[in-house]
C-alpha cells in the first residue's frame, strides 16, 4: 500500500526539474526575440526631401523619373511634396487634387507653349526643419516651350530651385533654407494620415536607402533569420526535455 501510493509522487517530483529550465529557457528564448524585433524597428529611419508625383487619372503616382528627364505633355499635372518618408512606399502624396481644369483655368492656350498644371505642397510643420515653417501650399500653371522639361516648367513658377549633385530638388521657392535628402530618426518621422503610394522610387527626386535595399525600415533578413534559429533551438531543446523523461 505504502509503495503504490508512493509510485505516483516520486514520478511527478521527477517531472519538476525538467519542465522548469524548459519553461525558463522558453522564457529567454522569447525574450531575445523580442529585443531582436524591437532593435530592427528601432533602426527605422526617413529621409526628409521632396518627392515628384504625376497625375494618374483623378490621383497621384510617384514618378518613376526625375523632373530633369520627364518631358510632360500639354495639359498635364505634377506634384512636389515636401515630407520625411523612408521611400516611396511610405511618401506622403501632395494634398491637392490633380485638376489640369482648375489649376489652369485663368492661363489660356497659346501657340507655340505648351501648359503644366502644377502642385507645390510644403507639407507640414512635422515634416519641417527645425527653425523653419512650411510655406502655404500653392497650385501653379506653368505656361512653357513645347520641349520644356518638368524641372523648367517648375523653374518658371517657382524660383528658386535648389539641387545636389546627383539632380536632387533641395529646395522649392527656396524652402527648405538648407538641408537636402537628411537622414531623420525614426522617431520623428510622423504622418498626417494622407494616403500611401506604391511605386517605385524616382532615382533623381528621392534618396536611397543606406544599406541599398530599398526597404521601409523592417527587420532585414538576416534579423529575422536569427530570430528563426532562436526559435529553432527552443523547439529543440524542448523535445530533448520530453526524451529524458
Amino acid at each position: 500500500m505504502t509503495r503504490t501510493s508512493s509510485a505516483p509522487a516520486v514520478r511527478r517530483s521527477s517531472s519538476v526539474p525538467l519542465r522548469s529550465p524548459v519553461a525558463a529557457l522558453l522564457a529567454v528564448l522569447l525574450a531575445a526575440s523580442g529585443v531582436l524585433l524591437g532593435a530592427g524597428g528601432a533602426q527605422a529611419a526617413g529621409y526628409r526631401y521632396w518627392s515628384f508625383w504625376e497625375a494618374d487619372g483623378k490621383s497621384w503616382a510617384y514618378a518613376t523619373q526625375g523632373p530633369s528627364l520627364v518631358r510632360p505633355d500639354d495639359g498635364t499635372v505634377q506634384g512636389f511634396r515636401f515630407a520625411i518618408s523612408e521611400d516611396s512606399a511610405d511618401a506622403d502624396r501632395p494634398r491637392h487634387a490633380p485638376d489640369f481644369g482648375a489649376i489652369c483655368a485663368d492661363t489660356p492656350a497659346k501657340g507655340g507653349a505648351k501648359r503644366v498644371a502644377l502642385v507645390i505642397d510644403p507639407g507640414t510643420a512635422e515634416d519641417a526643419p527645425a527653425g523653419e515653417k512650411p510655406p502655404a501650399l500653392r497650385t501653379a500653371c506653368a505656361q512653357v516651350a513645347p520641349d520644356a522639361s518638368s524641372a523648367e516648367a517648375l523653374a518658371s513658377v517657382a524660383k528658386p530651385l535648389r539641387y545636389d549633385s546627383s539632380a536632387m530638388i533641395c529646395a522649392i521657392s527656396g524652402y527648405p533654407k538648407s538641408g537636402c535628402g537628411e537622414q531623420v530618426s525614426g522617431d520623428g518621422n510622423k504622418k498626417d494620415g494622407s494616403e500611401k503610394p506604391t511605386d517605385a522610387p524616382a532615382p533623381s527626386s528621392a534618396p536611397a536607402t543606406d544599406d541599398g535595399s530599398g526597404s521601409g525600415g523592417g527587420p532585414s533578413a538576416g534579423l529575422l533569420l536569427g530570430i528563426g534559429a532562436i526559435l529553432l533551438l527552443g523547439i529543440a531543446a524542448v523535445l530533448q526535455a520530453r526524451r529524458r523523461r
